[in-house]
């Protein structure tokens, strides 16, 4: 392999000797800020004055993303040798997102600017830590283990998406991811947080926003409008415009709990409601729900597909929402996949979308998987009422938080169309504890595994 590529670097120099090219211009951080600089809006520019923290509760596609690393970028850029804090709920969600990401670090930043000339050289994607040529650090850290923040100290920091944080419902209480990064902002003569997220009423953004050194930008969708795709304005903007959900999605709203709605964010807030994986008693039953999208033309519809299990106590436990918009045949791969991957029960499929394709199109995909199809011969409400029941009686517990889902099921009112996720959750959790089955007062099997990690 080395000699390999030892002869094709000796191939391009000799070709750059018989057609010499110009070199490109040079780069630096200058540049870099001063491109943004020209192109962002004056909500997207850190606010004037004195503060601790700046949170951004913006609609999808703002460009909370962009704001964040831009701006953190450039106290990177200002502080050599700073120490700067990356968190996310989870640490896949800082590589993929805050530092990978289209909007990332790494889209911000000119390769002059990083460790060593290049991004494989400044980029440890196994340690989450991305060095500058001046020797600022930014290390990422997760929600899922809040007490990594606890020891190292910051210049300043980024949170995304804090209202996803695991343990966001425990709002500004001590030994949350939210305290042990404050605590942890000593260095320098001016630490800072940045916070970019869409909005929900957790404990913690409700806080935050009534905090003397917070100030608050809100902004919408249609502020960006003229940089998303058609394909965002046709699938997205298009679908929830209007609805209650599409004013917290698009247009950055804080809402309270949605009049008529069958569940209410109190539900989530609870104590025990949200649990981490290592803490999941050996469950006896686990199901994959799926709900696929009514057709393939429908360009708008996704497919529900939830996991849910159920403890010999008779609790139940939402342990993942694989949705995706696709074809039959992605969302039947996604569901086999889940069932193979948490040893399931059965794969639970609703037959009034598709009929017999539904588990047609499952078993192309894997025979080798028990199938159970559903038939909504009941109404949504009467159907989604016991579920909902069961979270008022403390019977249900979400793994990890789903932003999506939970956004589907606090803004739906009885009457509306139906989400595709809620429906989903619906038919698991009637699998699990409505329909009458034969539960073993012996449990014989290990702990499965959970898709929050």
């Amino acid at each position: 392999m080395l000699e390999m590529v030892s002869r094709i670097k000796a191939t391009q120099r000799r070709a750059a000797k018989i057609t010499p090219r110009r070199a490109p211009p040079k780069r630096h951080g200058l540049s870099a800020r001063m491109r943004w600089l020209e192109t962002a809006r004056p909500n997207q520019l850190p606010p004037e004055g004195e503060w601790l923290t700046w949170l951004i509760l913006a609609g999808r596609g703002f460009g909370k993303t962009r704001t964040g690393a831009e701006t953190i970028a450039d106290w990177a850029r200002n502080t050599p040798r700073g120490r700067f804090a990356l968190v996310a709920q989870t640490a896949a969600d800082g590589r993929d997102v805050m530092v990978e990401g289209e909007s990332g670090l790494l889209s911000v930043f000119d390769e002059s600017e990083l460790r060593g000339g290049s991004i494989e050289l400044a980029w440890n994607r196994s340690l989450g830590e991305l060095f500058l040529k001046n020797g600022a650090r930014f290390k990422i850290y997760s929600s899922e283990k809040p007490r990594k923040l606890r020891g190292p100290q910051h210049h300043g920091a980024w949170g995304d998406e804090p209202a996803t944080w695991n343990d966001a419902d425990k709002g500004t209480a001590e030994d949350t991811t939210w305290t042990n990064l404050l605590f942890g902002l000593r260095l320098g003569k001016d630490p800072r947080v940045i916070l970019t997220g869409t909005p929900r009423p957790v404990r913690l953004i409700r806080e935050l926003k009534k905090d003397d050194g917070t100030v608050l930008t809100g902004g919408r969708t249609a502020d960006n409008i003229g940089n998303l795709s058609n394909t965002f304005k046709k699938n997205v903007i298009s679908k929830y415009e209007g609805t209650r959900l599409g004013r917290q999605e698009l247009d950055g709203e804080l809402l309270e709990d949605t009049p008529g709605a069958l569940w209410k964010y109190s539900m989530f807030n609870r104590e025990g409601f949200r649990l981490k994986f290592e803490d999941l008693p050996d469950l006896v039953r686990i199901v994959v729900a799926v709900d696929p999208q009514a057709s393939q033309s429908e360009d708008s519809a996704e497919t529900g597909i939830v996991v849910a299990g159920r403890d010999v106590n008779g609790h139940a436990y939402i342990l993942g929402d694989l949705s995706i918009s696709g074809s039959p045949i992605e969302w039947a791969t996604v569901a086999v996949d889940a069932y193979r991957y948490h040893k399931a029960d059965a794969i639970v499929p609703e037959k009034n979308n598709g009929g017999d394709m539904v588990a047609s199109t499952i078993g192309t995909v894997s025979k080798a998987v028990n199938i159970k199809p559903v038939w909504a011969s009941r109404g949504k409400q009467t159907r989604a009422e016991p579920i909902s029941a069961l979270y008022e009686q403390n019977k249900v517990h979400h793994v990890g938080v789903f932003p999506d889902l939970e956004g589907q099921m606090t803004t739906w009112v009885p009457g509306e169309k139906s989400p595709d996720r809620m429906d989903a959750l619906v038919w698991a959790l009637t699998e699990l504890m409505l329909e009458p089955e034969f539960v073993p007062t012996t449990v014989t099997t290990t702990r499965r595994r959970s898709v929050v990690e």
